[in-house]
């Protein structure tokens, strides 16, 4: 399919050997990547908007949520198959080397990126990714993220959000977490909720970094920390991840998704922590 124009984006879909991935594309300028998993493009938009006016801002939905569709919904979504994705996307751009922020999944997604395909990757900020395996109970979290993944299997979605949340150590009131997971809800979103805990969960959170290529890479990595993340499971695994690259964690703004609750002061650390400020 060839990209058609909208008012703020230029849409299109790329097709790789199992999937078809979704891809906008806005501005003008050297390539930043917006990725996350399982998020997709449209929780980026505003961040995506506010960078573009000076850059081209790739987004993508991953492979098996919303609009990139894969052959075999039965299949895991891999950090290294979501990686070959994200460079095969920069190279349909014919663009790069390429800023890539990625988001939780996402920037587990940009360290494996960066690993196997660093000519296409400059910068890699890997805001909190859940790299479990760095951290001394990664036995008990990998036990809890089983439990999590089979009651939402055994159709408990509700209580698999309760240990998600706990595992997570994110407090939210229960009522809100009835809201949110409970009752009526959008099908695309159960869907992708579902391709979330079946298969992108355990493979992303037990895929372990190569920190000694990382470290050797000519890849600049900065690892990113929101500032109310303080305590919380990718607190700790971000930080874990810094000390093994030998790095500061880089503080922005807002918690674990403060790219969408605070896009413009997100944007102005961004480029500070760019040297573009």
């Amino acid at each position: 399919m060839s990209p058609t124009a909208t008012t703020s984006a230029t849409v299109g879909t790329l097709r790789v050997a199992d999937a078809t991935l979704h891809y906008e594309v806005r501005g003008q300028g050297p390539l930043v990547v917006l990725v996350g998993a399982p998020m997709d493009a449209a929780a980026f938009v505003p961040l995506a908007d506010l960078l573009a006016v000076d850059h081209t801002v790739l987004t993508t939905d991953p492979r098996g949520i919303h609009r990139s569709r894969v052959d075999d919904p039965d299949r895991d979504s891999t950090p290294e198959m979501r990686a070959d994705d994200l460079s095969r996307l920069v190279a349909h751009l014919d663009a790069g080397p390429a800023v890539v922020l990625g988001s939780s999944g996402g920037a587990v997604s940009a360290l494996a990126f960066a690993q196997a395909h660093p000519g296409q990757v400059h910068t890699v900020i890997a805001h909190e990714p859940p790299l479990d395996e760095l951290l001394d109970d990664r036995e008990e979290l990998r036990a809890r993220t089983e439990e999590m993944v089979a009651t939402y299997l055994a159709g408990d979605p509700v209580g698999a959000w309760r240990q998600f949340l706990a595992v997570a150590n994110i407090q939210l009131p229960e009522e809100v977490t009835e809201a949110m997971f409970g009752g009526e809800r959008d099908p695309q979103a159960v869907a992708d909720e579902h391709f979330q805990y079946a298969h992108m969960l355990i493979p992303t959170t037990r895929w372990q970094p190569d920190l000694a290529a990382l470290r050797a890479s000519a890849t600049r990595i900065v690892v990113g920390i929101g500032e109310e993340s303080t305590g919380q499971l990718c607190d700790r695994t971000s930080r874990a991840l810094a000390a093994g690259l030998g790095l500061a964690p880089t503080m922005f703004p807002g918690d674990h998704i403060g790219f969408v609750d605070a896009p413009e002061r997100f944007a102005v650390r961004l480029r500070e922590v760019l040297g573009e400020g």
